[in-house]
């Protein structure tokens, strides 16, 4: 693990803490590794119902991706790299910008501080990866479109207004609010909330071209980095049976 990364665990909850505050919690390769790890081993504890992802400090929830060392930004997108059916929420504290929107569009939840401001400047920068059209199959329309091509700050309250944030809490509150959130749904029958999860996002919600490119990535790369890949492979030069084991 790394330390760009906290995990901390609070009873059923876990929480995920971008921590790069130097750098604008931008995520880099390694971060972006180490969120798609970290949510694969919450995924798999059974004694871990939700999680929370945040940001350290008080200016930045996360800047998006680092153009310095640009990350495949699907690694830590729920629904592509992030495949837990289990409830995600996504706490905002100052700046959210790019990549930062998407996922909090992405998660089931989202709390902000009167301190957030959602921006997507992208436009203004000349690059975008497409995951931010996620946002037309979440917001209204006219709503999704201001956020992705005027590229103004948006306030907590508008995008409150909007449909992006379920609650507005005052300055540093924001984690309160969510783990308050959390802690709720982790006394909850946890199959009835991922079926819940499963049908909304397999059935009822409408994927952006990007979203559909991510998934195909994300399940090439779990055959591209598989022990059965580097056992045929094996095999192949050794001239002999494989034995696949399926993972």
């Amino acid at each position: 693990m790394t330390d760009s990364l906290r995990i901390d665990k609070r009873g059923r909850v876990t929480i995920f803490t971008l921590n790069r505050p130097d750098k604008m919690n931008a995520i880099d390769t390694i971060l972006a590794q180490a969120l798609q790890d970290g949510f694969a081993a919450f995924d798999a504890d059974d004694d871990q119902r939700v999680a929370i992802l945040t940001g350290a400090g008080e200016k930045t929830f996360t800047a998006g991706a680092d153009l310095a060392d640009f990350p495949e930004l699907w690694r830590c997108l729920p629904g592509m790299g992030i495949t837990t059916m289990k409830p995600v929420i996504c706490a905002v504290d100052g700046l959210c910008i790019g990549g930062g929107i998407v996922m909090a569009a992405l998660s089931d939840l989202c709390v902000a501080s009167t301190r957030a401001k959602f921006v997507y400047p992208e436009g203004k920068v000349g690059v975008t990866g497409g995951f931010i059209a996620t946002l037309a199959a979440r917001l209204p329309h006219k709503m999704a479109m201001e956020i992705m091509l005027l590229g103004r700050a948006v306030s907590a309250e508008r995008a409150f207004q909007m449909g992006l944030v379920n609650e507005v809490t005052k300055p540093g509150q924001h984690l309160e609010a969510a783990l308050a959130m959390a802690e709720e749904m982790a006394e909850m029958a946890p199959l009835v909330l991922q079926s819940l999860k499963q049908a909304v996002v397999s059935e009822m919600l409408t994927s952006a071209p990007a979203e559909t490119m991510g998934r195909a990535i994300r399940d090439l790369d779990r055959v591209e980095t598989s022990e059965d890949k580097r056992e045929g492979l094996a095999a192949f030069r050794e001239k002999r049976k494989a034995e696949f084991r399926g993972r």
